[in-house]
């Protein structure tokens, strides 16, 4: 071969080499499936139909306790605005810390409720505020069944619709819930927006990008918690992107890679600039308030005790599987069967649906859950909190009820077998919805036995939502004195929600705060008392709400709320007997109590006392044992009942009873106080002194526990610590 011919072969070589490999084939884009033109029908006339039910069910709703919080803000917030900011009381709301949360829903219905002359002592101002949380509860259940039609049809949206719609939990919040519903009703937008922008990438339609703009800036001027969807958006953009071009494509298809982060950026920034219009405390420094906040509530620990498991809890004390635990147990059938097919049927359901689409309903259930997990975070009032990730558990299990039902299309018997359960799954919500609409929130599935089973177990009207239904149930009776007449006096453990209802009445009925267990230490002629607080081994005994009540508010048979008649003074003379140490005037009117109501607890714990002090261990013995039949598990019978055991020099009985105090509250001081006395005489100091560190750690503020382990320290020949605590007790801590 000539040397001419040679470099010509190899410039053709080399002509090769600089050929441009081929770009991947792009992976096609999914489209919603083609139903028939009656679905799409039927889905926007069930629409319209639920709608309007969520708005009149809102009108019969009762108002819930953390509405006290709310509503103050929502006044501040109104103020802040229409001045200009002059009134800058919103930016520092001490109460329930409510400039930390966007004030989107509090704003406008502040703004409406001005516009229209309600002030908060009308019941009509709250009956605004019912309408548009049920506007925005429907809007919710809307987006995402919307969002099950782009994965699975118009089917597919009508079987989330009804799910929904009969899921009574969703519902009941949907009538009255300011906070939760409004964040789950802007999350449900946006994953559905979001869902239809990254389909029509890199185009996409402007009111795509509003609506998923609008989304973000609703659940972010609801709640800081809103960012969650920038990892949505981020993540998943990313996921498509690398699914449709793939991961090299990222550096070299830097056209398209730049509209993604453009056109997601503008998005997000949007979504922010749009909940912060909302959020006066968040424009002072939109970052700083922002991380603020945010870290405000990873800190939220508000202490309360919760009824779970029939065991009174500590919130920050729950088990890790709190929200899971109540999430099973509150979901309507038809979505837990359909979620559980899911999960069996997952590879199924992942080649029949979009599986951008499917995985971003069930990454929206999943992740939050596992965060709140995994973080520790403190949760109460079931998962109110959480309820945020059901529009992704609703469009995952309607899926798996859909491909259900198509997969049987031949079998026509097993089509309808699954048919026949999908509506049985149905029917028990809905029985319960219609029977108990004022508050379906109180729902239990059939699972766990449904509330007659949970009623003392778990929390039921938390919110005292059914305080104005025991308060129409007054006016059915009567009990509202006429003009002219002695002026009633009304006292409730919920005595927001009481006084609102009550207010029509001006002067005829005054109302007054009291907690249950105090409910005799002020004279009242009525008290309304929801079941909320009390623990669960006395609801569970039968003996709640006792002879004192004159009628409960009712679901399914349950009380939720009880109306008490004090019927006489007597009792409230016993109280200021007992508060005044009058022993000898509070034990007759006690034993006079107990014979007429002998499962009044607090009259029992109260003669407990008053024996002990007057030198009669053996019947503060027997008041005490008459306690624990009434009230189980009583902290105060336990208590009593350890003292009188000690007065008869049964120390061995007193310290059984004590520990069995700590075992249902790990924190009950003066039980290790007592166990200390006994161990320290016993001769056991180095476990007396535990048992009184422990006493005081838990109460910081008791000096005779500081005094008791003065004595041990001296005993064990500390007298340097001794004193030290000595001095602790006389109050130089």
């Amino acid at each position: 071969m000539s040397k001419g011919r040679k470099k010509k072969a190899g410039a053709k070589v080399r002509h090769q080499k600089k050929i441009a490999k081929p770009r991947r084939q792009e992976a096609r884009v999914f489209e919603p499936p083609r139903d028939k033109p009656v679905y799409r029908k039927a889905f926007w006339g069930l629409s319209a139909l639920i709608a309007l039910l969520m708005l009149l069910l809102s009108l019969g709703s009762g108002i819930n306790e953390d509405d006290k919080y709310q509503v103050d803000y929502s006044e501040k917030l109104v103020a802040w605005y229409t001045t200009f900011g002059k009134d800058d009381a919103a930016l520092q709301v001490e109460k329930g810390n409510m400039h930390y949360y966007g004030g989107f829903f509090d704003l406008v219905t502040g703004l409406a409720n001005h516009a229209l002359g309600f002030t908060p002592r009308q019941e009509a101002y709250h009956d605004l505020r019912h309408l548009f949380i049920a506007l925005l509860g429907f809007l919710g259940l809307l987006f995402t069944a919307l969002l099950g039609r782009e994965i699975g049809g118009w089917r597919l949206g009508i079987i989330i619709l009804l799910s929904g719609f009969l899921s009574p939990r969703y519902l009941g919040h949907s009538l009255m819930n300011p906070k939760d519903i409004p964040f789950a009703a802007g999350v449900a937008m946006a994953l559905y927006f979001l869902l239809r922008w990254l389909r029509q990438m890199p185009k996409p339609d402007w009111r795509t990008l509003l609506g998923l703009a609008g989304g973000i800036g609703l659940a972010f001027g609801v709640r800081a918690g809103g960012l969650i969807l920038f990892g949505y958006v981020g993540l998943f953009a990313l996921a498509e992107f690398v699914r449709r071009y793939g991961v090299s494509a990222l550096w070299q298809r830097k056209e398209i890679t730049g509209k993604y982060i453009l056109y997601g950026a503008g998005v997000l920034l949007g979504g922010f600039v749009l909940g912060l219009l909302f959020w006066p405390y968040g424009m002072q420094s939109p970052i700083a308030h922002t991380q603020e906040a945010l870290s405000a509530f990873a800190k939220f620990g508000t202490q309360i005790r919760v009824l779970f498991e029939g065991k009174s809890v500590m919130s920050d004390d729950l088990p890790w599987y709190y929200p899971l635990s109540w999430i099973y147990r509150s979901i309507p059938m038809s979505v837990f069967l359909g979620f559980l097919a899911g999960l069996v049927l997952l590879p199924r359901l992942w080649k029949r649906y979009d599986p951008m689409g499917l995985g971003l309903a069930l990454f929206a259930f999943a992740f939050p859950l596992v965060y709140v997990i995994a973080n520790d975070s403190v949760l109460y009032d079931g998962w109110r909190h959480l309820i945020f990730v059901y529009p992704g558990m609703l469009v995952f299990a309607g899926a798996a009820w859909l491909y259900l039902i198509d997969r049987f299309r031949e079998k026509l018997q097993m089509r309808y077998v699954i048919l026949g359960i999908f509506v049985l799954s149905l029917l028990e919500p809905a029985w319960f919805i219609a029977r108990n609409y004022h508050y379906p929130y109180v729902y239990f599935n059939p699972l766990v036995g449904g509330i007659s089973h949970a009623f003392g177990r778990y929390e039921t009207d938390y919110w005292g939502v059914s305080v104005r239904q025991a308060v129409e149930e007054m006016e059915k009776r009567s009990l509202i004195p006429a003009e002219g007449e002695k002026p009633l006096e009304v006292v409730s453990s919920f005595w927001y929600n009481a006084s609102l209802y009550l207010r029509k009445y001006g002067d005829r009925v005054h109302t007054d705060y009291v907690r249950y267990n105090d409910r005799f230490s002020k004279p009242w002629d009525y008290g309304i008392f929801p079941s909320r607080y009390l623990r669960g081994p006395h609801l569970l005994s039968g003996n709640w709400p006792g002879s004192r009540s004159i009628a409960t508010v009712n679901a399914q048979g349950v009380p939720l709320t009880a109306i008490y008649e004090a019927g006489g003074k007597d009792i409230f003379q016993a109280a200021q007997a007992v508060k005044s140490k009058d022993w000898a005037v509070a034990i007759p009117l006690l034993e006079e109590e107990v014979k007429t109501h002998p499962d009044n607890e607090w009259a029992w714990q109260s003669l407990a006392m008053a024996y002990l002090n007057s030198s009669q261990p053996q019947k503060a013995k027997e008041a005490a044992e008459e306690l624990l039949k009434v009230a189980p598990d009583n902290l105060s019978g336990l208590y009593f009942l350890s003292l009188a055991e000690l007065n008869t020099n049964d120390m061995s009985a007193a310290e059984k009873h004590l520990l069995r105090a700590i075992e249902v509250d790990p924190e009950y001081a003066i039980a290790y106080f007592y166990l200390a006395i006994i161990h320290n005489q016993t001769g056991d100091t180095n476990r007396a002194l535990d048992e009184v560190l422990k006493s005081i750690e838990y109460n910081p503020k008791f000096p005779n526990a500081y005094e008791l382990a003065a004595q041990i320290y001296e005993k064990m020949g500390d007298s340097q610590t001794a004193a030290r605590y000595r001095k602790a007790a006389r109050g130089g801590q």
